[in-house]
Order: structure tokens, then C-alpha cells, then sequence
């Protein structure tokens, strides 16, 4: 049981570290300074794949400790903290809880990110076909179509 909530707090910290990551990389997303923004999704990814090595090892681990208290393999962790007794119930409940908060926390901040990046790729095509006079887009069969050229006003007074 020791191994497995070690693991857990190992996990919990990388968690809070993937939490950590995501809102610098929303950061460089608002600021517009995307210069970083390949370094900041860099980093998601490799504490999401530090996060899946440390999943693989709470899976083992979380085996044993079910098959030490006669459970079948893979129980949920609330499963597991029914079947022992105290302080392990409440220390595997401890980790329950902390891991739904900072999942719904990290889901709902990847949401956003999301989003801006989605919003971002909308503008900066928009601005590319705005400047580019006479582009080829394409029809619905799948041809290419170019536009015709548009007249345009300037004020040159600005």
C-alpha cells in the first residue's frame, strides 16, 4: 500500500505540474508572442509522457495492493480504499479527490487553449487570404478556384 501511495503523490505532482505547463502555454497564447509557443507545447508533451510512464507504474502497483487485500486485478482507487482499512482509506480517498480536482482543472484549461489556438490558426488565415489578391481557394468538388481581383480604397491620408 506504502508503494502504491507513493506513486500516487508522484502522480499528483506531475499533474500539478501539467496544470502548471498548460497555463504557461496559454500565457504565450493570449500574449500573442509566439515565439515560445512551440517550446511551452514541447514541455506539455513531455509531462504528459512522464505522466503515462508514472500511470504504468500505478498500475502495478495498484495490482499488488488490490491482490494483497484478496481484489481482482485493476480496481478503481475507490474500489481499493473501500476494501483496506484506515489511515490507508482515507489517504487513497485523499488522492481520489485531489486527482478529480486537478483533472477537471487541466481539462478545463486545455479546453481553452484549445480554443485559442483555434482562433488564432481562424485569424492568421484570414489575414493571409485578406492580402493575397486573386488566391486559388477551392470549389466544393475539390477544383481550384481563383478570385477574382478586388477593387480596394486607401486612405491615404492616415
Amino acid at each position: 500500500m506504502e508503494n502504491l501511495s507513493l506513486i500516487l503523490w508522484r502522480e499528483r505532482e506531475l499533474l500539478e505540474t501539467l496544470l502548471f505547463k498548460l497555463e504557461q502555454e496559454q500565457l504565450v497564447l493570449a500574449s500573442g508572442r509566439n515565439r515560445w509557443l512551440m517550446r511551452a507545447a514541447r514541455e506539455v508533451e513531455a509531462v504528459l509522457d512522464t505522466l503515462r510512464e508514472t500511470e504504468v507504474l500505478r498500475s502495478l502497483a495498484a495490482d499488488e495492493a488490490a491482490a494483497s487485500v484478496g481484489m481482482e486485478s485493476n480496481p478503481s482507487l475507490r474500489a481499493l480504499a473501500e476494501a483496506v482499512d484506515e489511515p490507508w482509506r482515507s489517504i487513497l480517498l485523499d488522492h481520489r479527490d485531489a486527482f478529480l480536482a486537478v483533472n477537471r482543472e487541466v481539462m478545463e484549461l486545455a479546453d481553452s487553449n484549445r480554443d485559442l489556438i483555434t482562433a488564432g490558426y481562424r485569424s492568421a488565415r484570414e489575414a493571409l487570404m485578406a492580402l493575397d489578391e486573386g488566391a486559388e481557394t477551392y470549389a466544393p468538388d475539390g477544383t481550384a478556384v481563383a478570385q477574382p481581383p478586388r477593387q480596394r480604397l486607401i486612405d491615404r491620408s492616415l
